[in-house]
């Protein structure tokens, strides 16, 4: 189902899925390994004066690839199209959950998929609620790479819809990581 619904004009919510992976294991090779990155990226300071705080809090690899490769398993269960013709997934992180729990066995997994779209949905008054999810800091980053994943669905790296997408994440992540620090400290 994933590989016959389209997430985007010419793109399935499965090939969406292996580009959040690539994007977000482009960037964590960086990190690790200072590969040169692949893709075009803006990536905060906050991610490059942190690196090893961040990378310590990361899941596992295998649970981040069947995470960012699955977590819009549920949309086509959910699609809806609208009178002019532009798709909507209405609760797709809620229907995700649910089918993702009926075949696989990854609880931290599941709960991602559950959380998917908090970290794009998050007001500066909501950082210390979602910062009380033990995986906050893989949402942030799976966020970030899905963003860059996405800009061409924005126009850019250079269109305002990326750019007021990239400052939110910029500077939650700012908080985010602020708040990881604190708590380290005590």
């Amino acid at each position: 189902m994933m590989k016959s619904c389209e997430q985007t004009k010419g793109l399935s919510v499965l090939q969406h899925g292996f580009s959040v992976k690539n994007y977000l294991f482009d960037l964590l090779n960086h990190l690790r390994h200072n590969t040169p990155l692949k893709y075009e990226w803006f990536l905060p300071d906050w991610l490059y004066e942190n690196k090893d705080l961040i990378l310590s809090t990361l899941v596992d690899d295998k649970t981040l690839k069947l995470y960012t490769i699955l977590h819009d398993i549920g949309k086509p269960f959910c699609l809806t199209i609208d009178e002019d013709g532009k798709r909507h997934f209405p609760n797709h992180a809620e229907v995700s959950y649910n089918i993702f729990t009926e075949y696989f066995n990854n609880e931290i997994a599941a709960d991602l998929i559950r959380r998917d779209m908090d970290i794009h949905l998050l007001k500066s008054d909501g950082i210390e609620e979602f910062c009380r999810n033990p995986n906050h800091i893989t949402s942030l980053i799976v966020g970030l790479a899905e963003l860059h994943s996405n800009a061409f669905m924005f126009g850019s790296l250079k269109s305002d819809s990326y750019k007021i997408k990239y400052k939110r994440i910029q500077k939650n992540g700012e908080k985010i990581i602020n708040n990881l620090k604190n708590k380290k400290t005590i």
